[in-house]
């Protein structure tokens, strides 16, 4: 019976560091079966959604915002439990080198607690050499663990913070929601290499730490996803359907940001079924950027092409959006919205036409 706890705990001593080695020290996408921060982190995400679903958007809004930090410390809670229940179990296999022997399981946990924590109450000791060996090697495991998560927390801040900027700076040229539309009406002032470095750095801490991707935006009717799809929208617009302006940057940061939509995507992080591209929502962005003064591809023309450029990455993307509830998965602009300048434009345009009739 000794042998079996001992072997038990020993597996779950190994589970939990290599939890934690592939989580905060390897810099790259790790899944696997024997992953405990796989299943809290997903477990704990869908129990999340299933109570959001049924509270108002602005009480929907604000439990998904904290769910990224919160889970962030529940992965510390999380590991320093598979930690002390291991050494629990191996400490009560060799019961016998404690003073005083512990009556029960739960009293070598505690024992383990407060070996692991370096609080050391003194009322129980380790004499044998063994338990003694194993009470110190607890010791620098607790530790370094809470050391290594907290180098983990400030990795995680410092790329959401950068993140974050880029998302802000956004806003004030494709507004909130983002549109591609209106971000191209401001397309002399818009610099893509920015944006560029943007996805770049996406790809990089995203996939290196994926719990970053649950930390939503802290102002409203903003996310990652929908200003990642509005520069890639917008992208695609520019490469075939508007005719006359640079391309090379469009191209380049098209597939860095389908590059970056793959690589999230295949770590697992999608649900639902992506909804097909509108026409009618393409023809208003159309006549939109036509009304802005851009020289156009023919309509019929620029159609397939943006829908075959498109088609590299939207499925993916709006498949993510779905997972992390982003409540918007269109990023050429509302339709109604578009529907509305489109109308008011083509109204204006028909008043000041000479050949209008005189009320």
């Amino acid at each position: 019976m000794e042998l079996v706890t001992i072997v038990l705990g020993f597996f779950l001593l190994v589970l939990t560091m290599w939890d934690v080695f592939q989580t905060v020290v390897v810099p790259r996408p790790t899944p696997g079966t024997f992953r405990l921060a796989r299943y809290v982190v997903r477990g704990s995400w869908r129990f999340v959604k299933a109570i959001g679903r049924r509270r108002s958007a602005g009480a929907r809004d604000w439990l998904y915002g904290l769910f990224g930090p919160a889970i962030a410390i529940g992965l510390l809670i999380t590991w320093l439990a598979g930690l002390i229940v291991g050494y629990g179990l191996v400490l009560y296999g060799i019961r016998d080198q404690i003073r005083p022997v512990p009556e029960s399981f739960g009293t070598t946990v505690y024992f383990a607690a407060t070996s692991l924590l370096t609080l050391g109450f003194g009322d129980i000791v380790a004499e044998g050499t063994v338990a003694r060996l194993l009470v110190l090697v607890a010791a620098a495991t607790g530790l370094g663990v809470v050391a290594l998560v907290v180098t983990f927390l400030f990795s995680i801040y410092g790329s959401y913070q950068s993140r974050e900027l880029e998302v802000i700076r956004l806003q004030a040229t494709a507004g909130a929601p983002p549109s591609a539309v209106t971000l191209l009406e401001a397309f002399a002032q818009l610099d893509l290499r920015d944006r560029q470095r943007w996805c770049a750095e996406l790809l990089d801490s995203h996939v290196a730490y994926p719990v970053l991707a649950y930390f939503r935006s802290s102002h409203d009717n903003l996310s990652w996803i929908s200003a990642l799809g509005t520069v890639l929208d917008a992208s695609c617009l520019v490469l075939t359907t508007i005719t006359n302006v640079p391309r090379g940057d469009a191209e380049l940061l098209r597939r860095v940001g389908s590059h970056l939509v793959e690589d999230i995507s295949n770590l697992g992080f999608r649900t639902g079924s992506p909804r097909p591209l509108d026409r009618e929502a393409f023809d208003l962005a159309y006549a939109r950027l036509a009304e802005i003064g851009y020289e156009m591809e023919p309509v019929d023309e620029a159609w397939p092409r943006f829908e075959a450029a498109r088609s590299r990455y939207i499925d993916r993307l709006e498949t993510m959006a779905n997972y992390w509830e982003v409540a918007s998965t269109s990023w050429l602009g509302d339709t109604e919205e578009l529907r509305s300048v489109v109308h008011l434009a083509e109204a204006s345009a028909a008043r000041s036409s000479p050949e209008a009739p005189l009320a």
